[in-house]
């Protein structure tokens, strides 16, 4: 598979499963694989204690928050977390930030949230600033509306394999996209948008932003929600429905689903997920609506849909169905994307 450099496009899995031990041999599993890197989630665990655990286990495997939210840390602790975390895998992490969306910020971590995008623009300038200056045994300096930050005499002790770590910054609308354009080293797109959406509403974001700093556009990762089932093709598509049921409830994402001309199925999908019932949220959604944002069942299925993205983007992160879905599922959908789409 070739991505938009003429390269083979590399894949990058999910590090989700049951408990810590399996995720470590997940990630033994994804290397062995030929995955070039692992995203750990930050939704039912932190984004870098699964990573931390991983580390020890792999060699060459690159091991990213995928994605850390931004606006729940402050910037000193981010810097210190991806130090250990570099430390730990010899030079292997990459810092995966997100937004996640207001409510999220507010009801569930008591963390302000607007304004996003001046507010992510600051938080990337000093976390690179202070894994620099920490990194080096230097004073840090970075200056801010949101995040002021000047650290004097502060010498920390420990190794770092090197003073720059990889950004990634994920978005799903245009105004964070060409923030990513223009500051990040790479941009991770979300696993409910669409190639459709990709090239219609983020490229040409992603290239203003780029444009407006004077440079490339970053690498960019397209994501995917799969779930293989070769004996029940029927299960895979509902365990997918029932994940793109749960981001069709974000307000945030209405645009999204409103452009692929899902709109009107949104109330009732509302409804159906807060009644906590698989198979109701999986009909509200439906066949097409699934179809369109997740690749679902057999193993022939979902490779000829992960073919689609040949030479459309550098890599594609393959995330799983999680949504009422428990962990020995999770890593079970898992296990058989690395399986199915072994090198």
């Amino acid at each position: 598979m070739e991505g938009t450099d003429g390269r083979r496009l590399r894949l990058d899995a999910q590090l989700v499963g049951g408990d810590l031990g399996d995720l470590i041999e997940l990630a033994v599993a994804a290397e062995r694989a030929g995955f070039d890197r692992v995203w750990a989630p930050e939704l039912h665990r932190s984004s870098t204690v699964p990573l931390a655990a991983a580390a020890a286990a792999t060699q060459d495997l690159e091991l990213a928050t995928g994605i850390a939210l931004a606006f729940t840390r402050s910037p000193f602790v981010l810097a210190l977390e991806m130090l250990d975390l570099d430390e730990l895998s010899g030079g292997r992490a990459v810092l995966g930030l997100g937004a996640g969306v207001r409510r999220l910020n507010r009801h569930w971590h008591a963390a302000d949230y607007d304004p996003p995008v001046a507010r992510m623009r600051e938080l990337i300038a000093a976390v690179r600033e202070l894994i620099a200056a920490l990194a080096s045994r230097r004073d840090a300096r970075a200056e801010g509306e949101i995040y002021d930050i000047h650290v004097v005499g502060f010498r920390r002790p420990c190794a770092a394999p090197r003073i720059a770590i990889p950004v990634w910054l994920a978005a799903v609308l245009p105004r964070m996209t060409r923030l990513a354009g223009e500051v990040a080293d790479g941009f991770l797109d979300h696993p409910v948008t669409t190639l459709e959406w990709l090239e219609g509403h983020l490229r040409p974001a992603l290239a203003a932003g780029a444009a407006r700093a004077g440079r490339e556009p970053p690498e960019v990762a397209g994501a995917l929600i799969c779930a293989i089932d070769d004996d029940d093709p029927d299960r895979a598509r509902q365990a997918a429905a029932a994940t793109v049921g749960f981001y069709a409830t974000v307000k945030t994402y209405e645009p999204l689903f409103e452009e692929h001309g899902y709109a009107g199925r949104l109330p009732g999908i509302r409804r159906a997920f807060m009644s906590g019932e698989p198979g109701a949220l999986a009909d509200a959604v439906g066949p097409e609506m699934t179809a369109t944002f997740a690749a679902a069942g057999t193993s022939a299925e979902v490779c000829s849909r992960v073919a689609a993205y040949e030479g459309r983007v550098d890599r594609l992160w393959v995330t799983t169905p999680h949504h009422l879905q428990d962990a020995p599922a999770i890593g079970a959908w898992q296990r058989a994307i690395l399986r199915t789409l072994a090198r």
